[in-house]
């Protein structure tokens, strides 16, 4: 190809480092190239959050009718700012590798608090301007302020360091291309499959016009067909709820094991509380559909979980801010098991926040280099409370893989189990060398006599302790469905001829509460 490739671009920084990234990639190609600066709504418009701003694509549109005009030949955008159909007479002729997909909330050092969730301190003024980032955050913590941010990467960031927020909310792709250095705050990444980022947020698409043949086998070779794949689920969820990037919707999916896994978020409006539906499939061919039904079939109902929940439970908030009757009692009792002192270790390994609260509780001496396991997030949380950082946190309701993994990074190194008296030892088991692991009874657990149990459509059994506990009581009917937290809770329900168990996707309240809404 002989013509020079005009790059139509956005001109804040970021747009600029992808645009010269896509540049280098044109060059490599053979082709000769420059960047067009086009300036769009959104950059036209700051006064105003996302969810204010009127109709779709305003971050794209007016490059997009440049590419039409032929004023340039290839646009680069951020695939989550495009629209979900492009203008006719224009295609997506590749997208690119993902960048880290997930979300940084950046943290002014003196308003971190690691104790609390995403570690920022109680009643801390959030920026940000997103309406899925607002419903999303207001879910996991009622107690704070959030207030709009608009801007580029390095504009928000100076808001940051001029005190007008405790803690903003970027993703972290762009922080990551544009190497900024955040040493003077504290960053936390949030998970995206706990906080969902928006539909095909790290990824840039390649646009140019469709007639334009000979650029279409240049720009096409650039493409990388496994994120085409998964980023096509995440994007047609957004098609099908004739959403744009104002939609408080978040969509996740990862393909994994030879399965699609995708995790969704809705919100009817940024300040009302949020559906989740996890879904998986070894194909991709309908999987959005299905995701669109299962979150638009979505029915209130009462739910029963053995848990006893207070005010903040996200299990609580997020059902209940969706209609639902939730009702959280445990059917057992626990209590502190005394032990003399903490037997040499490397790593503590707790499998429930019972485990860690009780452990602490007793003030033990632990050495500086002790490195702490847990089986999930909401133990994970609990640790922190106790103002320590888990440096290997179970992904999975399955106790047998994660024990697997575990005993996979500990390699030979010593781990203590504090745990309840006649635990289930499914971690352990899973190590080869048993002589490197010490069990230390921290509590013990009983029936609760004297419990009533309320009847519910939905019943939720958080260990097999308490589904033992409640059998002694009660039964479950044909027309009851039944979420068990985790495979060996899934056995012990099985002992009582509950064969039909709905397990979530992880043992945290997150997951619990997408095994529920996807009943």
């Amino acid at each position: 190809m002989t013509r020079k490739i005009i790059i139509g671009s956005r001109g804040s920084e970021l747009a600029l480092w992808q645009a010269n990234h896509v540049l280098r990639k044109v060059q490599k190609l053979g082709l000769t190239a420059e960047i067009k600066i086009i300036k769009t709504q959104g950059d036209q418009i700051q006064d105003l959050s996302f969810d204010k701003l009127e109709g779709k694509g305003f971050f794209t549109k007016e490059i997009e009718e440049a590419l039409l005009k032929k004023e340039i030949d290839l646009a680069v955008h951020s695939h989550k700012d495009l629209p979900t159909t492009s203008p006719e007479g224009l295609q997506i002729a590749a997208v690119s590798e993902r960048e880290d997909s997930a979300e940084l909330i950046i943290i002014r050092k003196e308003s971190f608090d690691k104790t609390q969730k995403f570690s920022f301190k109680t009643n801390a003024i959030i920026g940000t301007s997103s309406a899925r980032r607002k419903s999303q955050l207001f879910a996991f913590r009622g107690d704070i302020k959030i207030e709009d941010l608009r801007g580029n990467v390095p504009t928000r960031i100076q808001k940051l360091r001029d005190k007008k927020y405790d803690a903003i909310m970027l993703a972290a792709a762009g922080v990551e291309r544009l190497r900024i250095d955040l040493s003077e705050f504290k960053v936390v990444r949030l998970d995206p499959k706990e906080f969902i980022p928006a539909p095909a947020q790290g990824v840039l698409a390649l646009q140019i016009r469709e007639e334009d043949h000979e650029l279409f086998q240049y720009i096409n070779k650039l493409n990388f067909e496994k994120v085409e794949d998964i980023i096509g689920v995440e994007r047609k969820v957004l098609n099908l709820f004739d959403g744009g990037c104002q939609l408080p919707l978040g969509v996740y999916c990862i393909k994994e094991d030879n399965k699609f896994k995708v995790w969704a978020s809705k919100s009817d409006s940024w300040n009302t509380m949020p559906k989740r539906i996890y879904k998986e499939s070894f194909t991709n061919d309908g999987l959005a559909q299905k995701i669109v039904e299962a979150l638009n079939s979505i029915k209130p109902c009462s739910v029963l979980i053995t848990r006893d929940l207070n005010e903040d439970s996200f299990f609580k908030k997020t059902l209940e801010g969706n209609k639902y009757t939730v009702t959280g009692i445990s059917f057992i009792e626990t209590k502190e098991v005394k032990y003399n002192s903490v037997p040499e270790c490397d790593w503590i390994f707790f499998a429930s926040s019972n485990a860690v609260d009780f452990f602490f509780a007793q003030n033990p001496e632990l050495k500086s280099k002790i490195k702490f396991g847990v089986i999930g997030k909401s133990t994970e949380q609990a640790l922190k409370q106790h103002n320590k950082n888990a440096a290997f946190v179970g992904s999975i309701n399955d106790t047998k893989i994660v024990g697997k993994k575990f005993a996979k990074t500990v390699g030979a190194e010593k781990v203590l189990f504090p745990q309840a008296k006649g635990g289930l030892r499914t971690i352990q088991q899973q190590f080869e060398d048993q002589t490197k692991l010490t069990d230390l009874v921290v509590y013990e657990t009983g029936k609760k006599e004297s419990t009533t149990i309320p009847t519910a459509e939905i019943v939720v059994f958080t260990s097999p302790s308490n589904v033992d506990s409640f059998f002694t009581k009660a039964k479950i009917s044909d027309k009851q469905q039944v979420v068990a937290i985790g495979k060996s809770t899934e056995k012990k329900l099985k002992e009582y001829n509950v064969e039909n168990c709905i397990l979530p996707q992880s043992f945290d309240e997150v997951g619990l509460v997408e095994a529920v809404f996807g009943v």
